[in-house]
């Protein structure tokens, strides 16, 4: 789940992090009201959205002017007049898609006075099993593109779970940001409290792009951007109270509501899946015979008829599907209830793109037959290779005849 920034410079101001001054706005009046409690003389109005690149994102919009979602504003007006045009506009990024993404809130943030810019964040090391920080000089940039062409400017390290932080850990990082003096000491006191941060709220990434140095020498969380493990947030009822479902697809939270691990892509062929390396597998063989997957579905190792039904409804719901591929190795699930759930999805809301099954594993052939008596037209396959290769045809042949 991720959460908006100003919510996540909250989070971590309630474990001790430096955050700026700053309130969320709803409307331009609001962010005059916030902007007066601000002690100015500048302020940044921030769109908010679930992107990064806003700074640099442009408005689909005429009315909201040229500049990008995030604006310094030298008077109160200017608030309200960059409120005025950014809210309801939709911003374009080079992480949200050609699309973009409406902006329904703002962030009015007293300004600062920024001496160096730095990157810092904090993540789930898979090769270590363990927390580790990353961190680089370069910050307000893509970190991807300082990977990419000056990978020695990043440097990381892993928290020992035995230990927790100690102080080698903040002089490690004051060391490889190029800090000195008291940012020394504020460096560890900063790691010790992310750390503490990430390991109280179950977070999966916390990034810090850019984390400053001000003119008067400080540490200071200038932006952030928090995810947080979806499998813990039943112990963090306060950070579920600050999901944003506008900012989500809606296929995905209804997804959600059912238990069942779905992500939408951008390809034609829908994909019903038990098991997530099957479901990976099944993409693959499409893109092997030149379809794209539009979706990663899998419904799990014991889903029952109306989680399946959810997900061949959720399926169908995406405009974009041109054919629909279920593929089901039946060990701990069965296939007499995939098939089943296929059935009682299909008379309740119509099947109009061609449907391929494939069924193997415990009661296959009595999903077979639950399939073949059902009167349904639906395109039996042997294995997955030959399953692929028949939606995959269905598809172009209907691309062909449109």
């Amino acid at each position: 789940m991720n959460i908006h920034e100003y919510q996540a410079k909250a989070t971590l101001a309630a474990f001790g992090a430096p955050v700026s001054a700053g309130k969320p706005a709803f409307t331009p009046a609001e962010a005059v009201v916030a902007a007066q409690a601000l002690p100015g003389p500048v302020w940044v109005v921030k769109s908010q959205i679930h992107a990064g690149g806003r700074g640099k994102g442009k408005f689909k919009e005429a009315s909201a002017g040229d500049q990008g979602g995030v604006r310094l504003a030298h008077s109160i007006d200017e608030v309200k007049r960059f409120a005025t045009e950014m809210l309801g506009a939709t911003l374009v990024t080079v992480q949200t898609g050609p699309a973009g993404k409406q902006v329904n809130r703002l962030y009015i943030e007293d300004g600062s006075s920024i001496a160096r810019e730095l990157y810092l964040s904090v993540l789930v090391d898979r090769k270590t099993s363990r927390v580790s920080f990353v961190m680089s000089t370069e910050g307000g940039v893509n970190i991807e593109d300082v990977a990419h062409k000056t990978p020695e400017k990043i440097h990381s390290f892993s928290i020992d779970p035995a230990t927790g932080v100690m102080p080698h850990h903040g002089r490690a990082a004051a060391h490889a940001l190029g800090l000195a003096g008291d940012l020394v000491k504020q460096a560890e006191a900063l790691i010790a409290k992310l750390y503490a941060a990430f390991i109280g709220k179950d977070m999966s990434m916390l990034e810090i792009n850019p984390l400053i140095v001000t003119n008067d020498g400080k540490l200071r969380v200038l932006d952030a951007k928090i995810s947080f493990d979806d499998n813990a947030l039943y112990r963090h009822p306060d950070i579920v109270e600050l999901r944003d479902e506008s900012e989500e697809d809606a296929k995905e939270i209804e997804a959600s509501k059912h238990d069942l691990n779905y992500v939408t892509l951008d390809g034609a062929i829908g994909c019903m899946v038990n098991g997530a390396g099957l479901a990976m597998a099944t993409m693959d063989i499409i893109k092997l015979y030149g379809e794209s997957p539009a979706n990663f579905l899998d419904v799990g190792g014991g889903a029952s008829k109306e989680r399946v039904t959810a997900a061949f409804k959720i399926i169908t719901a995406d405009p974009n599907v041109k054919g629909i591929l279920i593929n089901i190795f039946g060990g701990i699930m069965r296939c007499d209830v995939i098939a089943e759930g296929v059935v009682a999805a299909v008379k309740e809301v119509g099947l109009k793109v061609p449907l391929v099954v494939r069924l193997e594993g415990t009661n296959v052939d009595l999903g077979k037959k639950i399939l073949r008596e059902s009167g349904l037209n639906v395109v039996p396959a042997d294995d997955l290779d030959d399953a692929a290769q028949k939606i995959v045809a269905a598809v172009k042949g209907l691309r062909s005849r449109g």
